[in-house]
């Protein structure tokens, strides 16, 4: 069984995969496309180096090359990717060829979970502006009208109920905040204090302090924070966004923030990437900018890894294979 890799990939793994699956060869995507005709692939490990400086409207050289071995592998069977989301319109063409794609969801829970704590914090507590006034050399105590809210008792409304949401949940949770999550059905997600459809979305923000997105990208949810979301929250609410650029409508978002609806936000996400450099949204106060790393962390790509050494397994002994899209969807 051949196993189309990235040579970073062999590099960083290939001992280890080759100690637990004595069966496989290695063909590394640089090899696979110099080569002509078709590829003997069987199955595809598409780790962060091929896609990690991609984004939907600038894909990289190694991203193109990588997709275009996968095309010409009739073989193939099986492709496990890294992120937790597969919006990617390869993989819908593979799927539609009956190849299993599983995606690494749970394995960036934890550090994207952490990111919106921090950034949920930082922003509540004026980190921003209290910078900014740093670099002017500028002493602007935030008294008075200006102190931040408590966190205890706000109310924050969390769409996507994956293991992003339910670790955001959780971490809320022993602020003191009330949790609303939001996910395809109105099913209870333990520990929230109240789940809907996304349907029902506009009826819960006019008590929405927060409103959070790690949902992935769908019919349902593409452009649900738009104008109309923004207009039904609190004045002064926050806005965090983690999940897909798309979801969110860029223009109605920059317009909350600069019309004083939005007091706030965190943007890990945006619907041209990279953002571009005369955005309004680099200079609003009290925003925070991340360029798409989130879920970044030193550990991420170990914990990415265990899920397709475990999926390897699954594989091999026909069994169902974790995170398969099919399945989710």
């Amino acid at each position: 069984m051949n196993l189309l890799l990235s040579e970073f990939a062999l590099r960083t793994w290939g001992q280890r995969i080759a100690a637990a699956d004595t069966g496989l060869s290695f063909v590394t995507a640089e090899e696979a496309l110099a080569a002509d005709g078709p590829s003997a692939i069987d199955i595809a490990f598409m780790t962060r180096e091929v896609t990690g400086r991609s984004s939907k409207d600038n894909q990289t050289p190694e991203l193109r090359g990588f997709e275009a071995v996968l095309r010409k592998s009739p073989k193939l069977r099986w492709l496990q990717i890294h992120p937790a989301g597969a919006e990617r319109p390869i993989y819908r063409e593979l799927r539609d060829r009956g190849v299993k794609v599983t995606t690494a969801s749970g394995a960036t829970a934890v550090t994207v979970s952490h990111s919106v704590l921090g950034a949920l914090v930082a922003v509540n507590r004026r980190f921003p502006l209290l910078a900014d006034a740093q670099r002017r050399h500028a002493w602007e105590p935030r008294l008075g009208e200006r102190s931040p809210r408590d966190l205890r008792g706000q109310n924050a409304v969390i769409v996507g109920m994956g293991p992003i949401g339910r670790n955001i949940a959780s971490l809320l949770k022993m602020l003191g905040m009330r949790v609303i999550g939001v996910r395809r059905t109105a099913e209870p997600v333990a520990p929230c204090d109240q789940t809907i459809a996304y349907d029902q979305l506009l009826t819960v923000l006019p008590r929405a302090d927060w409103l959070i997105l790690c949902c992935p990208a769908s019919p349902m949810t593409r452009g649900i924070a738009n104008a109309a979301a923004f207009a039904a929250m609190p004045m002064g609410s926050h806005f965090i966004n983690v999940s897909r650029g798309e979801i969110a409508i860029e223009k109605d978002v920059i317009e909350a923030l600069q019309s004083g609806r939005l007091a706030g936000a965190y943007l890990d996400v945006f619907e041209r990437e990279p953002l571009d450099a005369a955005s309004p949204l680099w200079d609003l106060p009290n925003v925070l900018i991340s360029p798409h790393t989130a879920s970044h962390s030193l550990g991420q790509n170990e914990a990415i890894f265990d899920i397709f050494l475990d999926n390897l397994a699954r594989f091999r002994a026909g069994r169902e294979l974790r995170n398969d899209v099919d399945n989710l969807a």
